[in-house]
């Protein structure tokens, strides 16, 4: 506790330092939710005593709401207790020899997570990319106008409103820590200054980015999901109804040969086991593009 007020924080902005390095080796997501949340408790007490010094802020709030070390601890065990919607992080899961094997796959809940985010990749990534193309058009065709300001304002609040629903989207679907509330937004100053504040936040353009880049990586998500389980299923609907029905709907005419060995039982046992083999391919697919892209929208939606 002594080596605690020997080194206690005499503004907000060394409170925060010291704790983020109190969070140092949490997750990126972890340590901006908590800065956020300090951030805004301090100022809001700061602001209820606008005549008392920042330093004697900081002793009574220390007081109250805790040291840098105490409130990193506290933030440590909650993210312990809460959990992930999986079993383990991905990037933990993907470091280790623990995974889900060939087999295991199928029920793996992170697989069909980001299964079911590469299929929506397409949707979501046609709608940022659009967003994001619409409001930069017409934030610099405004720009000579004065309704350009509060025009640009808006469209960059949306790019963070935006950035963190894909985030919780993310972290439901990929299992990646992503931040669960909203960063915060330093107050105070002219209009100038917070707009200069606001472009040059990193998290603005580095969002902009995540959504110009979606639509390429959505198109390619789709693109395999579909593709693969669409024939994989196919393959294996096909050889299932031949084989009970004995109607002949697995063919390849271009090459006879094949096709009389294929319309056989074990043919069609073996078509069935190829359909097979490419759904669990599918996964094990859908499983690395989710560990890449949760890594991806961590670089890029979390301000380390």
């Amino acid at each position: 506790m002594a080596e605690t007020q020997a080194v206690a924080p005499t503004s907000i902005k060394s409170y925060l330092e010291a704790l983020k390095v109190c969070l140092r080796g949490q997750p990126p997501a972890l340590i901006q939710d908590a800065l956020a949340d300090a951030e805004e408790y301090l100022r809001a007490e700061q602001a209820q005593s606008p005549e008392e010094p920042e330093a004697q802020v900081l002793v009574r709030v220390i007081e109250t709401y805790g040291a840098p070390q105490e409130v990193a601890e506290e933030y440590i065990a909650m993210e312990q207790a809460v959990g992930s919607p999986f079993p383990a992080r991905a990037d933990e899961a993907e470091a280790s020899d623990s995974g889900p094997g060939l087999f295991g796959v199928l029920v793996d809940p992170r697989a069909y997570g980001a299964l079911i985010y590469m299929l929506l990749s397409l949707a979501t990534g046609i709608f940022y990319f659009t967003w994001a193309v619409t409001g930069v058009s017409l934030t610099l065709g405004l720009a000579i106008l004065i309704i350009g300001i509060p025009f640009a304002l808006l469209f960059i609040g949306s790019i963070r409103v935006i950035s963190w629903v894909e985030g919780r989207v993310v972290e439901a679907l990929l299992g990646v820590r992503m931040p669960r509330r909203l960063p915060t937004q330093e107050e105070g100053g002219t209009l100038w200054t917070r707009i200069k504040r606001v472009l040059g936040d990193a998290r603005t353009w580095s969002s902009l980015i995540y959504m110009l880049l979606q639509l390429p990586l959505g198109v390619i998500y789709f693109t395999l999901a579909v593709t693969l389980g669409a024939t994989s299923g196919s393959v294996i609907a096909g050889g299932f109804y031949e084989l009970t029905t004995g109607k002949n709907v697995v063919r390849l005419d271009t090459y006879p040969e094949l096709d009389a060995l294929l319309n056989t039982p074990a043919g069609l046992v073996g078509v069935m086991i190829v359909g097979f083999v490419g759904i669990l391919f599918m996964l094990h697919l859908a499983r690395v593009v989710g560990f890449i892209h949760g890594k991806i929208a961590e670089a890029l939606l979390v301000r380390a």
